[in-house]
């Protein structure tokens, strides 16, 4: 299983942290996690293509972990012409209703979609692309996934979990996806000590949290519940017995050298696991990284 960290970064605007997104390969399979602003480019720059990402798993629909889902799904059709399955997409309610409002009929999308179905000069691009005429719409299967729904793939699982964000108004999503390549857990955003992703992180391989902030800065107890601080990253690693722990989401107050060492080094009395600074486009292999570990 390689994990490679598209977007690192928060909804700020940044040249080197895009906003949150990470590309896993496992199982044949090409799976993004979260597609936030700037994440599609990095995809791009990763050496991938739109046309090969089979699933979408999507956290919560904060713009800065959906924004690029558009351009995924626009990317995808145009250049595939027809000739690759549909893309499944999971996610919480309503993402249903905003694919719909994107690429239906009446959506925000809908006359580009209707001028490159219909118009002359689209039609020959999509002959030329080994589509045959009448082209279908872009048509995700979406399926809203809930804490304790299970997907299955092609040699891996997906678990649903919860992650402490900003409910009620937004559903909030944690994933843990298990392969016999190894495991990993995605918290999307979640911040204090959430036990419901201790127990959906148990015994990963890898943990990729929120570390939006430093420990002991954060304005109200409000915002430490909401987002993610080095200290209460590294007793979740503890308590979830994980063997690697990959801080992201990260903001540019922390980002600077001296911080981010002392983060670490804080991080290690807790942990004793490996600890990563995640940056864009890194790539992570579990086997490489089990293999440190032991």
């Amino acid at each position: 299983m390689k994990i490679t960290l598209l977007g690192t970064g928060t909804p700020a605007p940044s040249l080197t942290r895009q906003s949150s997104g990470y590309l896993i390969e496992v199982g044949g399979d090409l799976i993004v996690m979260d597609h936030g602003p700037g994440a599609h480019h990095r995809l791009i720059e990763s050496g991938h293509r739109a046309v090969d990402v089979s699933h979408v798993f999507i956290s919560h629909l904060h713009y800065d972990h959906c924004m690029d889902y558009a351009r995924l799904v626009l990317q995808r059709w145009d250049i595939g012409a027809d000739r690759i399955p549909d893309l499944k997409v999971y996610g919480p309610t309503p993402i249903a209703r905003m694919t719909e409002q994107l690429f239906g009929e009446e959506g925000v999308y809908g006359p580009d979609i209707r001028a490159r179905i219909e118009h002359e000069s689209s039609i020959f691009v999509f002959r030329e692309r080994g589509g045959t005429p009448p082209r279908k719409r872009p048509a995700p299967q979406v399926r809203e996934v809930h804490a304790g729904d299970v997907v299955e793939g092609n040699g891996w699982r997906v678990t649903v979990g919860r992650a402490s964000h900003v409910q009620p108004q937004l559903e909030c999503l944690a994933f843990r996806l298990d392969s016999d390549e190894g495991s990993m857990c995605y918290s999307g955003d979640s911040g204090g000590v959430c036990e419901d992703v201790i127990e959906l992180a148990r015994g990963c391989d890898m943990a990729i949290l929120m570390n939006h902030y430093l420990s002991g800065t954060e304005p109200t107890a409000s915002y430490r519940l909401a987002c993610g601080n080095h200290q209460d990253n590294a007793v979740i690693a503890r308590r979830a017995g994980v063997k690697t722990l990959v801080l992201t989401h990260v903001l540019s107050h922390i980002d600077r050298p001296s911080i981010r060492e002392q983060i670490v080094r804080e991080v290690k009395q807790e942990f004793d696991g490996q600890v990563i600074w995640g940056e864009d486009l890194m790539e992570l292999e579990l086997s490489h990284l089990k293999e440190k570990h032991v």
